[in-house]
Parts: C-alpha cells; structure tokens; sequence
C-alpha cells in the first residue's frame, strides 16, 4: 500500500464510515418522519459509497493498471450520484411545496370561519 501515505488513508476510510453514518442518519430520520422522501434521499446517496469504495479499492492494490477499471466505475458512480442526489433533493422540494399549500389551504378555509363569526 505505497499508494498513500497513513494520513491520507485515514481520510479515506473516514470519509467512506462518515457516508456510511450519513445513509444511516437520513434513513432513520425518513423512518421517524414517515417520509418515503427523505428514505429516497439515503438510496440516493449510495451511488457516492461504491464511488468511494472504487477508490478506496484501487489505491489498496497500490494504482495496478489490471484494475484500472475502477477508477472508470468511479467516475460513472459519481455522475450518477449526482443526478440521483439532484433527483432526490427534487422530490423533496417538491413534496414540500405540497405541503405547504395544502398548510395554506387549510387555513385560509380556518380563517374564513373565523371572519365570517365575527360579523
């Protein structure tokens, strides 16, 4: 393992516990919110772990052009994480912008109500 020295190892094997913590984190919140969304966003997230783990993977076997495929796979799963991310963050928006207009109909029909009684 000449590729990387002990210091930029322990960056990588971080980065790679913080993402995994990161998925975890979001899917549990998804869980305790009841939001399909927000567990959506998690799935997301993975195309960035097997991303890492390429790189990780590759510089363990110290760069061999064998396994130069990797760092292609690498590429391809950080395109696609970043459109999935894009989509996820997407549907979120948008499921909150249901929200809130559900929120402000809800009271514009309270308020009515209340108007109306105290004419």
């Amino acid at each position: 393992m000449h590729a990387l020295s002990i210091p930029t190892w322990m960056i990588h094997v971080s980065s790679v516990v913080e993402w995994i913590g990161a998925i975890w984190l979001i899917w549990e919140y998804g869980e305790l919110m009841s939001s399909w969304g927000w567990k959506l966003f998690a799935l997301a997230m993975l195309p960035a772990l097997v991303s890492a783990m390429c790189a990780c993977t590759w510089h363990f076997f110290d760069n061999p052009s064998s396994l130069e495929w990797l760092v292609t796979l690498q590429a391809a799963m950080t395109v696609l994480n970043n459109c999935t991310l894009c989509a996820a963050a997407w549907w979120l928006w948008r499921a909150n912008q249901r929200e809130d207009q559900q929120t402000a109909v809800v009271d514009d029909t309270q308020n009515k109500g209340e108007f109306e009684g105290e004419r």
